[in-house]
């Protein structure tokens, strides 16, 4: 049995669509900056990608890895603690920041390779300490 709807028994003739205004709907102050434009989505790289392409930047670099200020400060307040009244040129507080680096690059890499021997991948505090005490005195600085 069949139920058709009154008067949709005769078809009506198409007609062409008008364009409307689109409507204007309220949008608060803080949706409104949200709905004209959304900032594209930040790409996502997967674990350990971000962190080997950190390493390849800063072996390629030369620039120093510590800021000039903190580590100027550091410097002065270790000399306190022997003399009073030391001044520092600047050239002496860039050289020494230079093989203080250099140092500390050595140092975490003998480290990690103290690391590599124990078939591990996570740097530990006693790793560190091996490598100073394999260097010996005058390698890992007492």
């Amino acid at each position: 049995m069949r139920h058709e709807k009154q008067g949709s028994a005769h078809k009506r003739k198409a007609r062409t669509p008008q364009r409307r205004e689109p409507a204007q709907i309220p949008v608060s102050p803080k949706r409104r900056s949200a709905s004209r434009e959304s900032p594209p989505r930040r790409r996502r790289f997967r674990p350990g990608t971000r962190a080997l392409m950190e390493i390849r930047r800063y072996q390629k670099s030369t620039e120093l890895l510590l800021r000039k200020g903190p580590f100027s400060r550091v410097v002065r307040e270790v000399c306190q603690m022997f003399r009073v009244d030391l001044k520092w040129q600047a050239i002496a507080l860039s050289a020494l920041q230079e093989a203080a680096e250099a140092f500390l690059v050595r140092l975490f890499q003998d480290a990690y390779l103290c690391t590599i021997h124990a078939k591990r991948v996570t740097l530990f505090p006693r790793d560190i300490q091996l490598a100073r005490r394999i260097r010996g005195i005058e390698g890992g600085m007492g």
